[in-house]
């Protein structure tokens, strides 16, 4: 069955209202009609509902909330990806994969390597349509919530993020032997981590700026004896957070 998110104003007593687009494909694709079910889930709370089509509008759908279901989709391990910045395509699969696979939010990254260069006009339409693609990809994977796509950020602002994090982890192809396993069995017994991952774009990251990372404390990891593309870290690295942290 197709999830669909509101916001929390939505959720009104025991009623939520769909707005936009949601209620064109619930009428015209899906075919409801009164009294069909539907799963609703509040993005900003992250909780679902079993709920009844009441009353069909023009603009709007009026459903009452028959259950409250469980989340169990949401990982406990909290990780953001930070991009730098791929082609078009590949930052759009990139974006797709890593919300299916869990991704708390992605940041896309500007570094020196980068051969991607988008001015502060272009931004805005990227994010939006980035934005989308999580959504979709939220929907389709049945995520409890549609994780954030965030304005571009560069080295400096990256660097001053680490303090944020339980660990930051940059994948670099010139680190021989400091394995993700290792750095990841330092953490794997504290509830609810909070981990970034930065991935360098085509041309991987320049050293001056593994420098700059490592002195603002984050750990240099290396992912194996082969080099990776970039749209294939993300899935790799999420993929082993998952398998090693998840419950």
């Amino acid at each position: 069955m197709p999830k669909f998110f509101v916001k929390q104003e939505q959720v009104k007593n025991q009623e939520i209202e769909i707005i936009n687009e949601d209620v064109k494909h619930i009428k015209n694709v899906l075919r409801k009609q009164i009294d069909d079910e539907i799963e609703i889930c509040d993005n900003d709370t992250g909780k679902n509902y079993m709920c009844k089509i009441e009353e069909i509008q023009k603009e709007k759908i009026i459903c009452k909330i028959i259950q409250k279901l469980e989340s169990i989709s949401e990982p406990k391990v909290k990780v953001s990806i930070f991009q730098g910045l791929p082609k078009a395509d590949k930052m759009e699969l990139i974006i797709q994969k890593s919300v299916e696979l869990g991704v708390e939010k992605i940041i896309p990254t500007n570094l020196k390597r980068c051969i991607v260069k988008i001015d502060k006009k272009e931004e805005k339409k990227k994010l939006e349509r980035w934005q989308k693609i999580s959504e979709v990809a939220a929907k389709q994977s049945g995520r409890d919530t549609i994780p954030q796509i965030k304005n571009i950020i560069n080295i400096k602002e990256l660097c001053e993020k680490v303090k944020e994090y339980d660990i930051i982890l940059v994948a670099y192809e010139q680190e021989k032997e400091n394995t993700l396993k290792q750095e990841l069995q330092k953490i794997k017994n504290k509830p609810n981590a909070k981990i970034g991952v930065v991935i360098g774009p085509e041309g991987g990251i320049d050293a001056e700026e593994i420098e700059q990372l490592k002195q603002a404390g984050a750990k240099i990891i290396t992912l194996g004896q082969r080099i990776l593309r970039t749209e294939t870290v993300a899935l790799n690295v999420l993929s082993i957070i998952m398998y090693e942290l998840e419950d």
